[in-house]
C-alpha cells in the first residue's frame, strides 16, 4: 500500500510537475527544454517513470511521442500536501498556521484580501454555532 512518503518529490520531480500543471500536459522533450540546467533527455524520461509510479502522472500516445498528464488536479494536491504540513509542524492548528504567515516579515496582505479573510472567518463562526 502506498504511504504518504511514498508520493513525496524530489526538487526536481516538483519542476516537473509545476510544467506539467502549468501546460495541463506536455512531452518529455517539451519538459526537457522548459527545466532549467538543461537534464538530460534520458534523465527526464527515467523522472517521468517515477513520477507515474507514485502516482502522480500518467501518459498516453500521441503518435511518436508519450503526453503526459496529472493524475489528480493540482488544488487536490496542494490541499493534501497543506493537510500534511499542518499536521506535521502545527500539531493539527490552523490558528498556529495563520499566526506564522501573518507574523513573518515577507507576507503582507492587501486590505481585499484582509477583508476576504475576514468573510470567510465570520463564515466559520456561522458555520460553528448552526451546528
Amino acid at each position: 500500500m502506498d504511504t504518504p512518503s511514498d508520493k513525496r518529490l524530489t526538487g526536481r520531480e516538483r519542476q516537473i510537475m509545476d510544467i506539467v500543471y502549468e501546460r495541463g500536459q506536455a512531452s518529455a522533450l517539451e519538459i526537457q527544454e522548459a527545466l532549467p540546467g538543461s537534464p538530460s533527455y534520458s534523465t527526464v524520461r527515467t523522472l517521468l517513470r517515477i513520477l507515474e509510479e507514485k502516482q502522480h502522472l500518467t501518459h498516453r500516445k500521441q503518435g511518436a511521442y508519450f503526453i503526459y498528464s496529472p493524475i489528480q488536479p493540482r488544488q487536490q494536491v496542494a490541499q493534501a500536501a497543506l493537510a500534511q504540513v499542518v499536521k506535521t509542524f502545527f500539531e493539527n492548528s490552523v490558528e498556529r498556521v495563520v499566526t506564522a504567515l501573518l507574523s513573518t516579515s515577507d507576507t503582507r496582505l492587501s486590505a481585499e484580501e484582509l477583508e476576504r479573510l475576514s468573510e470567510l472567518i465570520e463564515q466559520a463562526k456561522k458555520e460553528e454555532v448552526e451546528e
